[in-house]
């Protein structure tokens, strides 16, 4: 199905980048009106009136630029400005063109104009004839489009997605406490998709404790399964910030677990315990007995705005995620040792600092021992937060990220 929409010929191009909305585990989920905050309004109002000088530009700033398919804002705002976190700055560069702030497209063309040492980015080109005017022309186009949102992410969605999904940090007996796999069909050991397995939430006899994995209405039917919760140690104080289980796939309960009392061959009543039935419905890898299964989460919109933290931060790289990866490169993830009681939020944009070497100068007699200065590495993104932890999306790198490496705010 598609439809036809009437747009204003000039929807503004840096406006986009206040929204950067992006559907997690939605995928063509339509783009929302999000909030915006009183600073960030202030920002662009303030560079609306006099622009941004010509040196925070990038150095290769384009004259004009035509949007395509497969760009991301966060791209866009890096190829004119040299901090693609300020977009505030970026939008105000053409607050008076603003339309729909949470909107950008394919084809839509980018001009810079530049005057007395100041830029601005518009979508229409500056007119050079006739007197100045403040009469804007507007005329009504179509866009024929799938119903499937056709604007660009803030980031690339294959790189972020899985993570929202596939990922979980909790406390040391979170897990440990979560229903389990108990059993499979035919005596079978590992289980992938289509497979139909049993499941417990109870430990014990009888009542027992735990919750048990209940069909009544309003219980949750859908589930993730997990293995192995891997303790995420602080580089410097080693520490134990949380626990990394990892993905296997999705399982969806058939029927509830329950206790039956029948009589034993002494002819005593004595509980009989019945597992819940559930179905392996995706799998990532093979599960076995003894995997946890946690509830799916409800589905949420998350908005990505990429921003410099308004306080001081000074962190660690805890974890390069990923089986036997030492270091990270660009479009990877790696956890912080900084989580949302340290001030962390979705969008906070970190500089990666790399130690400088220790070694002895060769060139002095006395074979001294120095340190060569800690470098700026590269940048990275906070994109999920848990307590004292955060995943984070490597958005640029000049060398591997390992862990120990430093982040600092990217001022």
């Amino acid at each position: 199905m598609h439809t036809i929409s009437g747009r204003l010929s000039h929807i503004s191009i840096a406006a986009s980048l206040l929204g950067l909305a992006l559907a997690a585990a939605v995928p063509g989920l339509h783009a929302q009106n999000f909030p915006i905050t009183a600073d960030q309004k202030a920002t662009a109002t303030q560079v609306a009136e006099t622009g941004v000088p010509l040196s925070d530009l990038a150095p290769n700033a384009p004259d004009n630029y035509t949007v395509r398919r497969g760009d991301t804002l966060w791209a866009i705002s890096g190829m004119f400005l040299k901090s693609p976190w300020r977009w505030p700055e970026l939008w105000g560069m053409n607050l008076q063109d603003v339309r729909n702030p949470h909107r950008i497209y394919p084809g839509q063309q980018l001009y810079l104009e530049k005057s007395n040492g100041r830029a601005t980015l518009r979508t229409r080109r500056a007119s050079t004839e006739g007197p100045p005017t403040d009469t804007v022309r507007v005329s009504p186009r179509t866009r024929y489009e799938g119903l499937a949102d056709v604007a660009i992410p803030t980031l690339p969605p294959n790189v972020i997605e899985p993570f929202l999904t596939e990922t979980l940090i909790v406390d040391e007996t979170t897990l440990a406490s979560a229903p389990r796999i108990v059993a499979a069909q035919e005596g079978r050991v590992l289980l992938s998709r289509g497979d139909r397995a049993y499941a417990r939430g109870l430990n014990g006899s009888g009542a027992g404790t735990g919750v048990a994995l209940s069909d009544a209405k309003g219980q949750p039917r859908d589930f993730r399964v997990f293995r192995n919760a891997t303790p995420l140690k602080d580089p410097t104080t080693q520490k134990i910030l949380g626990y990394e289980a990892r993905y296997l796939g999705k399982a969806e309960l058939v029927r509830g677990e329950s206790v039956a009392q029948v009589e034993g061959k002494d002819g005593k009543i004595q509980p009989e315990i019945i597992p819940a039935t559930i179905d392996i419905v995706s799998g990532k890898e093979e599960m076995r007995a003894g995997d946890r299964l946690v509830a799916e989460p409800p589905r949420e919109l998350l908005t990505y705005t990429p921003r410099a933290p308004s306080t001081p931060v000074t962190g660690q790289v805890v974890s390069v995620h990923g089986n036997a990866v030492a270091m990270a490169s660009e479009n990877q993830v790696v956890v912080i040792n900084r989580g949302a009681l340290d001030g962390m939020e979705r969008g906070h944009v970190l500089a990666i600092i790399k130690d400088g070497a220790r070694l002895i100068d060769k060139t002095d007699s006395g074979r001294t021992a120095i340190k060569l200065p800690n470098e700026r590495n590269g940048l990275l993104m906070v994109f999920r937060t848990y307590d004292h932890l955060s995943y984070a999306l490597v958005l640029s790198i000049t060398d591997g990220v390992k862990v120990g490496d430093r982040v600092i705010n990217p001022n």
